[in-house]
């Protein structure tokens, strides 16, 4: 029989939920358990897809084409975990359903109610991941625990118990022990806080992981313990990771708290846990060989999380080549008005990303001409894509004042647009192209050399296409269509020959790219990068 592991927060937000989730889901695979991982938020919205990146950080789209919070990205990273469209809800999707059933007539004319006919729905979709092969479920509960949107789902998992029978479903509560300088020393009332609000809701914590900046005694623990009615064994002491995230799954092991998951939920089967390539790519990130810089030229780049999933590439990229990778996030909008030059001279490479809206497209156009000007290595992603079309059609194919409809209805030189079926250019009906899709190569070409194969599939995000009415006319000028759909139609990949690196992808690859196993384009990427970085001699030692 599969079992449930809830994960809630408390204390505080921000505490790290989701890389938590993600680190158990990595420790129970790595003991030869089948694990699914879930995420459940308490917001409205039906989904992150049209939320600003200031507000919720990345939209992580999954292969199904689902547009997921970005703890899924973490979901994807540390685990192996098959995620679809059943593996985040929100409150907006449960109530959708709901009102769809009542609408339907579903519920015989009954008064609908949170309890039971919202609380059913929620509970409806936690078992949907259960089945014969899947040993876990981990769910993630969003939000903070006294919130007023989070009480149906912490509801649903308290009466989940009831259903289920307590042996297998198991609470974890994470929640913050601050460190009050004024008094030197560790303060454990939020922590029974927090505990004290779950216990009223019904739900009794099976283990607590506490946050903290420094050691957590013995006795914080055992006072922890009493207070909040949990074995002081099950008091786990999470440090802040100033290193990196990848330390949380063996700080975890470190506390024992796979054995404590194990025993608690009586599971069978299990193996020795299996950490050695974990163990050895933390040992690459502490002793790089090489160190290089990178610009990420962004609309979003001030909010970290907005890009989320392009700096964790950028740093597996880096542990592939044992290199350390330093990332200066620079505003589009401040290129444009301070210049290329003055912000992106010295670095070793360029990243564009992906984005919508015009704020901060000429600053991504000037930074994508510094680039190819001056041969840095250049990737770009989606919207960055885009925006590379742009600048090569102005500047080496003479397209005087090319942009995309998107921005500008009127240019003379509509290079990327809207596509209808009869392939003509339209402003009106375009859909979102989104999830996993083929994309044959060239071979040859930078993209064939980094991947490979011929046939790939990436995860799109994006309305606006490459105009195949241009393709001759830029190709003539030296830009190099590498990857295109199947049938031909879509421009995936265009690159440069004439550079030492120039690819730019209409995909994200950043949603593919794990710490054991960098995607293609960004570890050539940041290849290239060190390749320019190197002084000739020690180049010339190299090839030897």
């Amino acid at each position: 029989m599969t079992k449930f592991i809830f994960v809630t927060g408390g204390v505080v937000s921000s505490l790290g939920k989701g890389l938590t989730s993600a680190s158990i889901g990595m420790l129970l695979e790595r003991r030869g358990l089948c694990v699914r991982m879930q995420k459940l938020d308490p917001y409205i919205n039906v989904d992150p897809g049209t939320m600003s990146p200031y507000q919720h950080g990345e939209v992580y789209v999954l292969d199904d084409g689902s547009e997921t919070d970005l703890d899924l990205g973490h979901y994807e990273r540390f685990t192996n975990s098959p995620l679809t469209r059943d593996s985040n809800y929100t409150t907006g999707q449960i109530y959708q359903a709901v009102i769809n059933k009542e609408r339907r007539g579903e519920f015989l004319g009954k008064t609908v109610q949170v309890i039971p006919h919202v609380t059913d729905e929620i509970k409806s979709v936690i078992r949907k991941l259960a089945a014969d092969d899947v040993d876990v479920v981990i769910t993630e509960i969003g939000g903070t625990v006294g919130d007023i949107e989070s009480l149906p789902f912490l509801e649903a998992i308290r009466q989940l118990a009831l259903d289920l029978g307590k042996e297998n479903c198991l609470y974890i509560h994470l929640t913050l022990v601050p460190y009050l300088k004024a008094a030197g020393e560790l303060k454990t009332k939020p922590t029974q806080h927090s505990v004290g609000q779950l216990r009223q809701i019904g739900i009794q914590p099976d283990v607590l992981i506490c946050r903290t900046d420094r050691e957590l005694p013995l006795a914080e623990r055992q006072k922890i313990a009493l207070f909040c009615n949990v074995p002081v064994e099950a008091v786990i002491e999470e440090r802040d990771k100033d290193f990196s995230i990848y330390e949380v799954p063996l700080s975890l092991m470190n506390n024992r708290l796979d054995e404590l998951i194990i025993r608690k939920l009586r599971l069978e089967g299990v193996g020795p846990l299996q950490l050695d390539d974990w163990k050895e790519l933390l040992h690459v990130l502490r002793n790089p060989e090489h160190e290089i810089s990178v610009a990420v030229v962004g609309k979003y780049a001030e909010h970290r999380d907005a890009y989320k999933s392009i700096y964790e590439a950028l740093d597996h990229a880096g542990i592939a080549h044992r290199a350390q990778v330093r990332v200066q996030r620079i505003q589009s909008e401040q290129v444009e008005h301070q210049g290329a030059e003055r912000l992106l001279a010295g670095f070793d490479g360029v990243l564009v990303p992906g984005g919508f809206g015009e704020r901060g497209i000429e600053g991504k156009v000037q930074a994508i001409r510094f680039a190819r000007e001056r041969e840095i290595p250049f990737l770009g992603i989606c919207l960055g894509m885009q925006c590379a079309v742009i600048e090569f059609a102005r500047h080496v194919a003479g397209l005087a004042g090319a942009h995309s409809t998107e921005f500008d209805k009127d240019t003379p030189h509509p290079v990327i647009c809207l596509l209808d079926e009869q392939k003509q250019i339209t402003d009106k009906g375009g859909t979102m192209r989104l999830g996993a899709q083929p994309c044959v190569l060239q071979p040859g070409t930078r993209a064939w050399e980094a991947y490979g194969q011929a046939l790939i599939h990436e995860r799109h995000r994006h309305r606006y296409e490459f105009n195949n009415a241009y393709r001759q006319q830029l190709a003539e000028h030296g830009l190099v269509i590498s990857g295109t759909s199947p049938d031909g139609r879509l421009v995936e990949i265009v690159e440069l020959a004439k550079h030492p690196w120039f690819v730019a992808v209409q995909f994200h690859p950043e949603f593919k790219s794990k710490p054991t196993a960098a995607h293609p384009l960004f570890r050539d990427f940041i290849g290239a990068a060190i390749q320019r970085r190197r002084a000739p001699g020690e180049l010339a030692a190299s090839e030897a």
